[in-house]
């Protein structure tokens, strides 16, 4: 595994880091995912206080057979959460304890979109808190991940002394969310910066047929993944990329991808390949979503990221294929169930206008064979 300095304090972390959000629901499974990432020198971890259960199973699987000192752990402040004082020590609290640790190294606010959050959380008195916690130990690093405009990451870089950050980035999102102005500006301020989304959902692993073909007549014998990874790790402004690896497959591809990437490692052949695959990819793209389930539950029960991946795969599986898909991801929970509530949209990190993309969704899925191919699904599901 190879190392990147945190130029803040100097110390060591893993260019490939494990994203805890999308580990399998089998324990076993993500306990032995998690003891062969460690074995193979992974030391940081991130997971928040709104994935559903993931802090608790990260903290279980963490607190076992002395791997706890082996790594950084990460998660994050809801900031949207907090009304008073009294929800920070809340929250902090139930993180503590679902984790099983009395520290965490890297401590985030989740998802600020605007230096306005930040200030309403210093009103809230975060800065104390932060404060009384650094010197306790209960927190090391104080960060915070964003999804919103560049001029916003800037200006929330440059509001405070912040010893870490986060964001979205990738190849597609260059010129998206705090990009690669944003990037560079954080690193010129000395910040150690996170990667998440590093395949945008997994859409840069399985892109159009168009653009896998153009990756696999390179001859460079890559995948479309290993190719996003180095794209990354191209940057020298990049210190981790974190990775939702949830099979052992994608796991082991990472770990050897992640031993010999190297900054300034692709020629400008390579980077024009990346533009190339770039263009096809977004021009795919009907709705931008990433499959995080930050919009999630709908009070409705619309399986908004099921509805959403599925109108997606129509430019890539064709009209039929995406149908039956979506009958089988959706069932009963489609569009037809949404009642234009809006709840989901503050919650959506990439700003996507859900009610509308839901519309769109629902014109474009439930047409012919989408009904039939429900009442297929459904009675076969009877029979097992």
């Amino acid at each position: 595994m190879k190392y990147i300095t945190n130029p803040k304090n100097g110390e060591k972390l893993s260019a490939l880091s494990f994203g805890c959000m999308r580990l399998p629901n089998d324990e076993k499974l993500a306990e032995r995912l998690v003891a062969r990432a460690i074995e193979a020198g992974v030391n940081y971890y991130d997971t928040a206080y709104i994935y559903p259960g993931n802090e608790a199973l990260t903290g279980r699987i963490l607190a076992k057979e002395g791997r706890r000192d082996k790594v950084r752990i990460a998660t994050k402040l809801p900031h949207y959460m907090v009304k008073k004082r009294a929800d920070i020590d809340r929250i902090f609290a139930t993180q503590l304890e679902r984790l099983r640790t009395d520290r965490v190294e890297y401590y985030m606010m989740h998802m600020l979109t605007a230096p306005a959050d930040w200030q309403r959380l210093i009103e809230l008195g975060v800065l104390d808190w932060a404060e009384q916690e650094q010197k306790r130990g209960r927190i090391v690093n104080l960060g915070f991940s964003f999804h919103g405009r560049q001029q916003a990451f800037i200006d929330l870089v440059d509001a405070y002394g912040w010893d870490f950050t986060m964001i979205q980035y990738n190849y597609l999102d260059e010129r998206n969310q705090a990009g690669t102005a944003g990037l560079r500006h954080a690193a010129t301020k000395g910040l150690p910066v996170i990667i998440m989304e590093p395949l945008r959902g997994g859409k840069l692993a399985n892109p159009p047929a168009a653009a896998a073909e153009l990756f696999a007549q390179s001859g460079a014998g890559r995948s479309p993944a290993e190719w996003a990874l180095r794209w990354l790790w191209n940057h020298p402004e990049v210190t981790t990329v974190l990775s939702g690896m949830n099979t052992e497959a994608i796991l082991e591809e990472n770990l050897r991808v992640a031993s010999d990437a190297a900054t300034g490692a692709l020629t400008e052949t390579d980077l024009a390949l990346i533009e190339q695959a770039r263009q096809i990819i977004q021009g795919s793209i009907r709705v931008p979503c990433t499959v995080c389930g930050y919009c999630m539950p709908c009070p409705r029960g619309v399986d908004i990221p099921a509805c959403f991946s599925a109108y997606n795969d129509m430019s890539v599986e064709g009209r039929v294929m995406a149908r039956v898909q979506y009958a089988l991801r959706a069932g009963n929970h489609n569009p037809s169930n949404c009642n234009r509530c809006g709840v989901c949209e503050p919650r959506c990190p990439q700003a996507i206008p859900i009610r509308e993309g839901l519309a769109e969704a629902k014109k474009a899925l439930e047409a012919f064979p989408y009904r039939p191919a429900r009442f297929v699904v459904k009675k076969f599901m009877r029979m097992t």
